[in-house]
């Protein structure tokens, strides 16, 4: 499996500069491209749908051409699903921690994600 690092997942409960709101996600992200290490923040609200070791630890998050396939025979704890059209993302837990897998589809989605 091709691995390609995407970005690192740090959640908080405090504010950050340059605050993107997700409602539908119930999440608040900083642009990861805005550093040259992936670096990105993450807030989520309260009731946000996600297990505790996602809203509480960091994630890495490997961009992948089959999220399926990445996510074969491990410990899925975020099923795939697609959080805007073109990317599809699920989450395995491996050593205790978070991992993110996602894969991009670039004729739906055309920035650089």
């Amino acid at each position: 499996m091709k691995l390609k690092y995407n970005h690192i997942g740090m959640p908080t409960k405090g504010s950050f500069q340059g605050e993107i709101s997700l409602p539908h996600l119930k999440l608040t992200v900083s642009d990861h491209k805005n550093n040259p290490f992936g670096i990105q923040w993450q807030r989520y609200e309260d009731g946000a749908p996600y297990p505790d070791i996602v809203k509480n630890n960091a994630h890495v998050a490997f961009e992948v051409d089959d999220v399926f396939e990445a996510i074969k025979g491990r410990k899925v704890i975020i099923e795939p699903n697609s959080p805007r059209p073109g990317v599809l993302v699920a989450f395995i837990e491996v050593n205790g921690a978070p991992v993110e897998f996602l894969s991009v589809d670039r004729t739906i989605c055309t920035d650089d994600i």
